[in-house]
C-alpha cells in the first residue's frame, strides 16, 4: 500500500473531536481520519446525499477578505497580479529581480583585472550583469 501526505482545513472542533477519538481507540489522528474516509466512500450513494442534505454548511470566506489582514494597496496588487498571464506574470518576476539586484547590490571592491582576448573579457561581462 502507497501512502501520500495530504494538506487540510478543517474547523477546530471537528479536529479536537478527531484528536480524542484517537486517544481513546489508540490511535493516530491520520488513522481516523483515514478511516472516516474509507467509511465514507463505502457508504451508498443515496445515504451520503442524504447525509450532506443534513449537515450545516458554513459559508466559504471571500478569497482576500478584508479578515486577511492585507491592505487595501496589497490586495489591489493581488488583483492585478491575477488578472496577467502566466507569461507576463514570470516577466514580471523576472523585472523585479533585476530591480532588486540593482538596488541592493553590494559595493565592488577596487580591483585589477586582466583579459588575454576580447572575447574573455565579454564572457566575464555576460556573467557579470547575471548577478
Amino acid at each position: 500500500m502507497s501512502y501520500r501526505r495530504v494538506t487540510v482545513t478543517v474547523p477546530a472542533d471537528v479536529l479536537d473531536a478527531a484528536d480524542a477519538l484517537a486517544r481513546r481507540l489508540d490511535r493516530s489522528r491520520s488513522w481516523v481520519v483515514a478511516d472516516a474516509l474509507r467509511r465514507y466512500g463505502a457508504a451508498p450513494a443515496e445515504e451520503r446525499t442524504a447525509q450532506a442534505a443534513r449537515t450545516v454548511r458554513e459559508p466559504a470566506p471571500a478569497p482576500y477578505a478584508v479578515a486577511s489582514r492585507l491592505g487595501e494597496q496589497r490586495l489591489a496588487q493581488l488583483d492585478a497580479d491575477l488578472r496577467l498571464t502566466p507569461e507576463q506574470r514570470v516577466r514580471e518576476a523576472q523585472r523585479t529581480v533585476e530591480l532588486a539586484l540593482r538596488l541592493h547590490r553590494p559595493p565592488r571592491a577596487h580591483q585589477v583585472i586582466a583579459f588575454d582576448t576580447y572575447e574573455e573579457y565579454l564572457n566575464w561581462k555576460e556573467k557579470d550583469t547575471l548577478w
